[in-house]
């Protein structure tokens, strides 16, 4: 076989790698939906790139649990915009291939910073949405909750119509804490050990979501970061492809039919 430019090089190594892993772990952010339409929010062409909302905050401290608490209606249009962004996205090949990967592996666990929907929408049923589902709705004060399909229905900051409390999505803002079974979850799965983990188009700031792939390095596992922009991580994982999620994913695909006829 001729020689292979690097990246493609890599991208053979890494379906090599699917071929004989029997447990993979897919880290995903907010890069992976961009080839949905979806904006990221930090790193390249992200929204908010070196720049702070309207009110001079940063999108951290606007989306975070004590704005919540203290100007819902910040929290809210943010939040709102969002969801109007994730209006009428739908997955995108990168979805479909984690989706794909997962029925045809041993085993596969997505662990996902999104909350859009899309790895379900696509197929993916062993999901973790670390940080909620932005449809399902919650009242503070009492049992009230609903899933919508839009927030194009919602007075904003929605109030409940049971008790007239404060309504919230149930997704994690910055300063809360992770939800316990979600977690407890995730941690058990990792005690058991992964053979290839995945870092996609994440950023990777938060330390429950570098962490994993950390001890990875460490352990001598494989690892592979898709992201167009570098990270802290970069310089470390065995594999980088430095192209968005639904270009990468292809190529592996297509690598791991040439090599194994799948």
């Amino acid at each position: 076989m001729s020689e292979l430019p690097p990246i493609e090089e890599a991208i053979r190594a890494i379906a090599t790698c699917l071929h004989t892993a029997k447990r993979v772990l897919f880290i995903t952010g907010a890069g992976i939906s961009a080839d949905s339409g979806l904006p990221t929010y930090r790193g390249i062409g992200g929204l908010y790139e070196d720049k702070e909302t309207d009110e001079g905050f940063a999108i951290e401290d606007a989306l975070s649990g004590e704005m919540l608490r203290r100007r819902p209606e910040i929290t809210w249009k943010y939040v709102a915009q969002i969801e109007r962004n994730c209006r009428n996205a739908g997955p995108n090949p990168a979805h479909f291939a984690i989706a794909r990967l997962e029925r045809e592996l041993p085993f596969a666990l997505v662990l996902t910073q999104n909350i859009d929907g899309l790895h379900r929408a696509a197929g993916s049923e062993n999901v973790l949405e670390i940080h909620g589902d932005l449809h399902k709705l919650r009242c503070v004060a009492c049992d009230w909750r609903e899933q919508v399909g839009s927030f194009a229905h919602l007075d904003l900051p929605p109030v409940c119509p049971d008790c007239g409390g404060r309504v919230r999505p149930e997704v994690v803002f910055f300063g809360e804490m992770l939800p316990e079974a979600a977690l407890e979850r995730f941690l058990a799965e990792l005690d058991t050990g992964f053979d290839l983990v995945f870092s996609i188009g994440t950023t990777s700031v938060f330390p429950y979501i570098a962490q994993p792939v950390v001890e990875a390095i460490r352990a001598g596992v494989a690892t592979v970061e898709i992201n167009p922009g570098r990270t802290h991580l970069s310089p470390h994982v065995r594999y980088r492809i430095p192209l968005g999620a639904a270009a990468a994913l292809t190529k592996i695909l297509e690598w791991r039919e040439r090599l194994t006829g799948v």
